[in-house]
């Protein structure tokens, strides 16, 4: 990545939030007074920086985020930390630190034995030690080895103080990861979560907060818990040649599912909870869903020249986001990436085609790892459906014989 590339992008990005005042989606749905639909920083900003970094989310957030999106996990002394996976093989330099060669073991977790090492076999002290990487290696690698693992409370005081420099409220969308897992091992993720979210004042349920989980009885006991937003998050292990989903375990069902051995919940999978039934469920304990893309929009082998994604066509959308808004769910979809072997054939290598479909299909949310094309794209939709909002750009307000536009 070069510097001056990413200069460019950040002075445009800067530009486009200056020039574009809030606005809210018909319904306004989401009572949080953010701009619509909201761009989540997923796991900062992945797509520059290695995941789950204080410098990856405040690039996030100069890039236009509105939410930035927090894994959590917990030490061996129970702090809460941001990292992918409680495995921090892939993602941090550990395995080069010969004075932690004597950690590397397996683990089982969800029902999977991987080998690596585990942050709650580390002391918050010893984590603060370790450095990002960057796990995926199609991207920047310059900056492995550069910054630090996050706590929560870090990732607060951080949102906290841009909302204070940017003039506008940024909210963080934590993720509970493995929470039957951290139960197992004596380090439960929600009362911890719970009770840094009240030393930051936000127990309310219009605090700059949603909560996810892949997992449903966590949820369900955080709604017992405390009022802010929770997510039901919609999973599966991929997509079939024909564009059915496919789902082969671990990802076929939550896993506290399957750790209950109740045969009910065994004979689901999570494709239950896009059926009318379980979109009526969620509601019960969640303010929405956070469904892969793909059961919105899946694709069909196509055999197409290109790599990945591209190989592959566009099936008809489905109407998950319609049927969710009926029952008064929020739908915040998931990871939408910039890269050609990451976008389906049809979206011609453009990332900014993809975002639009989903705008235009109502989503209330994306999480990206490129905040600012998904920026970018927001305001191209907000033009799309009112022409006149250009006005707002060209500082054309309106005269006597004009009304003013729209910039709300």
């Amino acid at each position: 990545m070069k510097v001056g590339f990413l200069a460019r992008g950040l002075a445009l990005a800067a530009a486009i939030l200056a020039l574009c005042p809030a606005y809210s989606t018909a319904g306004d749905r989401d009572d949080i007074k953010f701009r619509k639909p909201l761009v989540i920083g997923h796991r900062g900003a992945h797509g520059y920086l290695p995941a789950h970094t204080l410098e990856g989310y405040a690039l996030a957030i100069e890039l236009g985020a509105d939410f930035i999106e927090p894994d959590l996990v917990a030490t061996r002394d129970g702090h809460l930390i941001a990292s992918h996976e409680p495995n921090l093989i892939a993602t941090t330099d550990v395995a080069s630190r010969p004075e932690y060669a004597s950690r590397r073991r397996t683990v089982v977790i969800d029902g999977a034995a991987e080998t690596g090492f585990f942050a709650s076999d580390f002391s918050l002290v010893e984590i603060k030690r370790l450095r990002r990487v960057q796990d995926f290696a199609d991207r920047p690698q310059q900056f492995n080895g550069k910054f630090e693992i996050p706590t929560l409370e870090e990732i607060i005081a951080l949102v906290k103080r841009k909302s204070g420099e940017n003039g506008r409220t940024i909210g963080i969308y934590p993720e509970t990861k493995h929470p039957t897992y951290h139960k197992s091992i004596g380090l439960p993720l929600e009362q911890r979560l719970v009770q840094v979210l009240a030393q930051a004042g936000w127990s309310r349920r219009d605090a700059p907060v949603f909560i996810q989980s892949f997992e449903q009885s966590n949820l369900m006991e955080l709604r017992r818990m405390t009022p802010v937003r929770l997510i039901q998050l919609v999973d599966a292990n991929d997509v079939n040649a024909d564009g059915s989903l496919d789902y082969t375990a671990p990802f076929d069902r939550p896993y506290d599912w399957t750790a209950s051995r109740n045969p009910r919940l065994l004979a689901r999978t999570f494709g239950y909870f896009a059926t009318d039934a379980g979109l009526q469920e969620i509601k019960s304990y969640a303010d929405g869903i956070g469904p892969w893309k793909r059961y919105v929009v899946s694709s069909t082998a196509a055999g197409l020249p290109g790599p990945g994604e591209a190989s592959r066509k566009l099936l008809p959308a489905g109407d998950l986001i319609e049927r969710a808004h009926k029952v008064g769910l929020l739908v915040h979809m998931w990871t939408f990436r910039n890269e050609q072997k990451r976008l389906v054939s049809d979206y011609q290598g453009n990332p900014v085609n993809e975002y639009l479909q989903f705008y235009r299909l109502g989503i209330d949310g994306v999480f990206s790892d490129f905040a600012d094309t998904a920026i970018a794209a927001r305001v191209l939709f907000r033009l799309e459906r009112d022409p006149d909002f250009g006005r707002c750009f060209t500082g054309d307000r309106g005269g006597a014989q004009r009304s003013p536009p729209n910039c709300e």
